[in-house]
């Protein structure tokens, strides 16, 4: 009889699991072969044919990362599927970039910033974002299209996420205040100056 196969799909989905448990509870350094395949009862050479190495640890996390953002945004085209208000889904998209950012402080990191010293996105791996570019992108768009002096809808979505991608940097490292309700004032005002400056005469 053949043996039966050892290096499955759900063996992978298992061991990066593990991995991202890892990673959001001890941060990169943690995230190795051997640790990995401990966490997950499984085997060094079963993490390498998987995944190659850390750099491929850390772009399967990448990845991760972006299905789990997208599917946050997924829900909120279902939820406004019949709201005709693009002020409102913009907000709720922004809320949302908060409430990831805040369950997901190490992914975020590795999504927006650079958290692996030896993985460094390349084009392919960036359209791992696509998904959530079109989604914010689209949002912004159908906000701007009243105004007949709006800027590009993509150029305006970079400001939006770079904002957003900011001010959760700065939540993470304790910066916006103690308390949730000055936290959450400052991502308002965020929020109110991008509504504010994106276009003139709003």
């Amino acid at each position: 009889m053949p043996r039966p196969k050892q290096r499955t799909p759900e063996l992978r989905a298992q061991l990066l699991d593990c991995a991202l448990t890892l990673f959001e509870q001890d941060g990169p350094r943690a995230v190795t072969a051997r640790a990995v395949a401990a966490a997950a009862n499984s085997s060094v050479p079963a993490v390498y044919e998987l995944f190659g190495d850390k750099q491929g640890l850390a772009r399967a996390l990448f990845f991760a990362g972006f299905r789990r953002l997208h599917a946050r945004f997924e829900t909120l085209e279902q939820v406004d599927s019949e709201s005709r208000d693009a002020r409102a889904e913009l907000e709720a998209t922004w809320w949302a970039i908060r409430s990831f950012a805040g369950d997901h402080p190490a992914l975020a990191q590795l999504m927006f910033g650079r958290a692996f010293t030896e993985f460094a996105p390349g084009p392919e791996d960036l359209r791992a974002g696509d998904g959530t570019r079109r989604h914010i992108v689209g949002r912004v768009r159908r906000y701007l299209a009243p105004f007949d002096d709006a800027p590009s809808p993509t150029d305006a979505a970079h400001l939006l996420l770079a904002t957003a991608q900011g001010l959760a940097l700065q939540e993470q490292g304790g910066w916006l205040g103690q308390s949730e309700a000055s936290r959450r004032r400052r991502w308002q005002l965020g929020l109110d100056c991008w509504l504010r400056g994106v276009v003139s005469n709003d």
